[in-house]
């Protein structure tokens, strides 16, 4: 790549870009080395132009929001990586029961902005430590509710840098799986209906399920949430603790102890660390239960 080639293309389109940014600081799981390239566009124009350089000049590219729930090389990312953060989270309401909200929002912001204008429907993603781009894509959820339950349409930018838009049952929603979960787009942007309700009310269960969230996870220790995806007819982690694994660790990557369902860094973990210890939880859970536990973790390559 010529460096300065693509420096010269994000000064010009007046696009921050930071080279050989460490990715460790931008994921919840303390892990990753650096990108080669790191941008933070504010604007979906930016967003095209990025996608039209790096087609154009054979760039890998890479999109990243909260990384909460990511797994990022030890040797990091050759290419760039677009970064969805507070630059590209704007919330607004588009009328009085729906909320538009791009991609680099924080579940938690989205939540908030909710409640204060007496909106209920979203509580269950209070505490998911994720951007709005990230829940869309994996149709987080938690608590009993998921991203499709409020979901109205999702905009995008297509690989060839096309702006599109799925609506309904075009996002293909079903557990921690969107119609995105096969493509290579950008989300740029999500559109969320939901109901009037009593601040108080919305208020209290959000606490509710916060506090449940921190009595019963290990939010304490770096992570990306639940490891696995939870398998047909039985939960991840009662299948990892069945098996005795809870503390169980590889170099700096352990079982929690708190909740079998999550790994955390402990402190040093490497994601080779981590895919070591999956590799062996996998192994023994199959051997033990014949359950065959699918990674939910978003493991970059």
């Amino acid at each position: 790549m010529d460096k300065n080639a693509f420096l010269e293309f994000a000064k010009a389109k007046e696009i921050k870009c930071i080279e050989q940014e460490t990715l460790s600081k931008h994921t919840s799981f303390k892990i990753g080395g650096p990108a080669e390239f790191f941008v933070k566009p504010s604007t979906v124009a930016q967003i095209i132009e990025i996608i039209n350089y790096c087609n154009e000049n054979n760039l890998p590219l890479f999109p990243l929001g909260k990384g909460s729930n990511l797994l990022v090389p030890d040797e990091g990312i050759d290419g760039v990586v677009i970064y969805f953060g507070s630059e590209f989270g704007k919330i607004e309401l588009i009328d009085e029961n729906t909320v538009y909200c791009e991609a680099g929002a924080s579940l938690a912001a989205l939540c908030n902005f909710a409640l204060e204008k007496e909106l209920t429907g979203l509580e269950f993603a209070y505490g998911i430590p994720g951007s709005v781009g990230g829940a869309v894509f994996m149709n987080a959820g938690a608590y009993g509710g998921e991203i499709k339950d409020t979901i109205v349409y999702a905009d995008h930018v297509d690989k060839n840098g096309n702006i599109g838009r799925f609506t309904g049952e075009e996002l293909q929603m079903s557990y921690r799986h969107s119609v995105y979960s096969e493509k290579n787009y950008f989300i740029t942007g999500a559109a969320f209906k939901l109901q009037k309700g009593d601040k108080a009310e919305i208020k209290a269960k959000m606490d509710d399920l916060l506090g449940r969230r921190f009595d019963k996870q290990p939010m304490d220790k770096p992570s990306a949430g639940s490891t696995f995806k939870r398998p047909e007819g039985a939960f991840a982690s009662a299948l990892i603790d069945q098996c005795g694994l809870k503390g169980y660790r590889v170099g700096g990557a352990e079982v929690s102890t708190k909740h079998a369902g999550f790994v955390v860094n402990i402190g040093g973990a490497t994601c080779a660390d981590v895919l070591m210890l999956i590799k062996d939880i996998q192994e023994k859970v199959q051997a033990d239960t014949g359950f065959y536990l699918e990674p939910e973790i978003e493991i970059l390559k």
